[in-house]
């Protein structure tokens, strides 16, 4: 069984979310479980020109679009002994960034259509193709409505959704224009409010349908989550499956990460990365300290944390935050800062070395997300000692027990419902829990022993696999 995965980014090369994380970690652990799998992305102007170098250019070809053709390159490369291909046309990804441009839909449809047209013209040929989110949903449609790729075989699709608020909505002559279908080509799989949706299509006309988490399928059941497409998810209940994400620990592990103060897996390694953190920014080591690595957007829960500020200072805590964002919740975080120096370090910028500081550094980690399809940041949070307070969703529910003080057990607190109150009352409760020192390290220990390592959600795609392979 040779299983390709199709994806629009993937670390180290080009990532700018959850998918970049997946990317680079699902494949390669397939791959040590010798699983026959390679990968293809676009090769974008902005992969690191080290990788580059590395590439080997192995043919050109043609991707017919409609009435012209566009020419493409393909390279590939080695790495984590998985085989990358990537896909050369300056036109379409010559250009700063990965998305946000006006042509997105013919950028991602050349992809997909010239993924599947360099397949059989050298050498791999899968039984299954994976697609992740609407940048490569087109496939399974393109193998349903056009001619087969030539593999001497029928081609099966998987479709993870890893976000399904993205879903390539375009204008119904995107169809005609680009890849030569007419109107009655429009069928219900396709049409969504007089457009196309492309991750609709690729939803009904993939063998098999995954998302991040089990309760995120669940959740997209219904209207709320589904963005639209409730009603599909319901249509294809029977095909799909929430497989919750792991975690690269050869990357994200207070053992080896380099960016620490000092490498700890210990309370008391975790304790002095505290004081280290503290005394570089002018905090103090004693008193709970919550940290937030996040996108500053309204999906992360950044209103209840506006609307509780006042009150979560009182409590006498710190707020220690990293991120970006939408202008008026930076600059809100300024005047928390501004307000409260002595019980904040607000950094409105990225970085990664920063980012595994506060991982280290912080008691708690503050994650009130609305809608959280998986998350990665509570899971890393986890590794380093640091329990989550976050929102019951998504993988959120599925990563974090609560804190159960007569049974001792649990890793983190949650609270049950979208609300300002009952987000500010589990931070009250981890302040009352973080005074007992004692009681407090027997939960950074449960912490440190939960293990979301990818290699137990690698069976499960392999599984997938397996059951799509045979129908």
């Amino acid at each position: 069984m040779k299983i390709l995965y199709a994806t629009s980014e993937a670390f180290p090369f080009a990532k700018s979310g959850g998918l970049g994380d997946v990317a680079g970690a699902l494949p390669k652990t397939l791959k040590k479980n010798n699983v026959d799998i390679r990968a293809v992305m676009p090769l974008y102007k902005d992969i690191p020109e080290h990788y580059k170098e590395k590439m080997e250019k192995i043919g050109e070809f043609d991707v017919q679009l409609n009435w012209r053709n566009q020419p493409c390159e393909l390279y590939v490369l080695k790495h984590d002994n998985v085989f990358w291909y990537f896909i050369k046309n300056d036109y379409y990804f010559g250009r700063s960034g990965l998305y946000g441009y006006y042509d997105e839909a013919e950028r991602f449809l050349f992809f997909s259509k010239a993924t599947l047209t360099f397949l059989p013209l050298f050498d791999f040929c899968p039984n299954i193709i994976h697609c992740n989110d609407w940048q490569t949903a087109a496939i399974p449609m393109l193998l349903n409505k056009q001619v087969g790729i030539g593999c001497g075989h029928q081609v099966k699709t998987v479709l993870t959704i890893h976000n399904i608020k993205y879903q390539g909505v375009y204008g119904a002559e995107t169809l005609f224009e680009l890849l030569g279908l007419y109107p009655n080509d429009i069928t219900s799989e396709l049409e969504f409010n007089g457009a196309i949706n492309i991750l609709k299509a690729g939803i009904y006309y993939s063998d098999y349908v995954t998302t991040v988490s089990p309760t995120y399928a669940e959740e997209l059941e219904h209207a709320y989550f589904a963005e639209g497409l409730d009603g599909v998810i319901r249509d294809v209940k029977w095909k799909m499956r929430g497989i919750l994400n792991g975690v690269d620990y050869d990357l994200f592990n207070p053992k080896t990460d380099q960016a620490l103060y000092k490498n700890y897996d210990t309370f008391a390694g975790k304790q002095e990365n505290k004081q280290a953190f503290c005394e570089e920014y002018d905090l103090d080591p004693e008193k709970l300290t919550i940290g937030m690595v996040t996108r500053l957007v309204e999906l992360k829960g950044i209103d209840l944390v506006m609307r509780m500020i006042e009150d979560i200072m009182e409590e006498d805590v710190q707020l220690v935050l990293l991120g970006t964002g939408e202008y008026h919740y930076e600059e809100f975080f300024k005047y928390v800062a501004d307000r409260w120096p002595r019980q904040t370090s607000i950094h409105i910028r990225f970085s990664n070395e920063m980012a595994s500081k506060i991982y280290a550094a912080s008691d708690v980690f503050l994650m009130p997300s609305r809608v959280e399809p998986c998350g990665l940041s509570q899971i890393i949070a986890l590794k380093y000692g640091t329990l989550p307070i976050v929102n019951r969703t998504g993988g959120l529910n599925d990563t974090v027990n609560h804190i159960d003080l007569e049974k001792e057990t649990g890793t983190g607190f949650i609270f049950d419902h979208y609300n300002a109150h009952e987000m500010y009352e589990q931070i009250k409760r981890a302040n009352e829990l973080y005074q007992d020192k004692k009681v407090w390290e027997t939960y950074v220990k449960q912490a440190f022993a939960a293990n979301f390592d990818w290699e137990k959600q690698a069976i499960k795609y392999f599984n997938v696999y397996k059951t799509v392979d045979m129908k």
